[in-house]
């Protein structure tokens, strides 16, 4: 991204937020980073951020429309990252879902229209639902099999007609599963490393056959940049994976072999989707991705799986989850 850029991202306070906050800076862009607004002023994951003193914060709701507008003045790009993602919470509370997904996107893409700001928005390969053929591309069906992913479809939609009825320069990312340090506890991969790490002989887990497109957090990041970067993605879907696809029963072996720890599995119901809702099979065609921007990602499984266990091995990490917590 050219220096001196002004870009705002939402959701600059969750898990992949904060880490493109960070890269954005390094890449030397001017970063003005929306987080959700709480009465105790906290910053998410950019907390204790060595960036901090780079960009410039604001905090606000992405479903308040007068905020958006106020968020978007004199800005050049926006990625919109801002987003209830708890695909579990989703059947239980589906209406925040709508409306922060939805209108969230809206929202933005309507101040966009005001500066003429470039749209990255930040979609999900759960709109797909399991694969009815493999690798996904873009011209897969979308199949909406929890309320979070029905949200994404939404906001998608949403987003992009923006672009079709008033010409804003919009893209739609569509990154598969990303992972990384930073990740919230009700993640896969973050749920066994702390559960593993606090000592645990038995660990709690839900179902271990589905396969997933695991993305590391730094090249999810630098797919979205290249992606903003691109005048040929402009009014275009674009999905962000490796092209490698592995079992979640896999991805906990390789983490036990990693940290050098054997433990014993215990199927917890808890954890289960509702019959239908899982998504059994994710495997990212990237092809259209390499074409329009050359991009790639660096990072295979064990070496991402092995910086995300260093990260957690800290002890000023590690404080800040619960391992004995189904979080939700």
């Amino acid at each position: 991204m050219p220096a001196n850029k002004k870009v705002l991202v939402t959701g600059a306070g969750g898990f992949i937020g904060s880490h493109l906050v960070e890269a954005l800076v390094k890449e030397g862009a001017l970063v003005r980073a929306f987080v959700h607004y709480h009465s105790s002023g906290s910053l998410g994951n950019l907390e204790g951020s060595h960036i901090l003193s780079d960009i410039e914060m604001v905090a606000g709701d992405v479903r308040d429309p007068y905020f958006c507008r106020e968020a978007m003045k004199g800005i050049d790009a926006v990625y919109n990252l801002a987003a209830l993602i708890a695909i579990p919470y989703s059947y239980i509370a589906p209406d925040s879902y709508i409306d922060t997904n939805i209108k969230g996107a809206v929202n933005i893409c309507q101040a966009a229209l005001d500066t003429g700001a470039r749209v990255i928005q930040i979609s999900s390969s759960e709109v797909y639902g399991t694969a009815q053929y493999v690798p996904i591309d873009e011209a897969h069906p979308l199949r909406p099999q929890s309320p979070y992913s029905a949200s994404k479809i939404g906001a998608d939609a949403a987003a992009m007609s923006f672009h079709h009825a008033f010409n804003l320069p919009v893209t739609v990312a569509r990154p598969f599963n990303t992972y990384g340090p930073r990740q919230s506890a009700r993640a896969f991969i973050p749920t066994v490393i702390t559960q593993i790490a606090s000592g645990m002989k038995q660990i709690k887990l839900g179902d271990l056959a589905p396969t997933r497109d695991l993305n590391y957090v730094a090249d999810t990041c630098l797919g979205l940049m290249r992606l903003a970067d691109c005048e040929a993605a402009i009014g275009e879907t674009v999905n962000i994976g490796t092209g490698v696809e592995i079992s979640m029963g896999d991805v906990c072996a390789l983490i036990q072999e990693i940290m050098n720890r054997t433990v014993s599995i215990i199927g917890d119901e808890t954890r289960l989707r509702p019959a239908n809702s899982e998504v059994q099979r994710l495997l990212c065609g990237n092809a259209k991705m390499k074409e329009l921007t050359g991009f790639a990602p660096s990072y295979g499984i064990r070496e991402g799986l092995a910086k995300t266990v260093k990260w957690f091995a800290k002890a000023e990490n590690f404080a800040k989850y619960k391992p004995g917590i189904y979080n939700v």
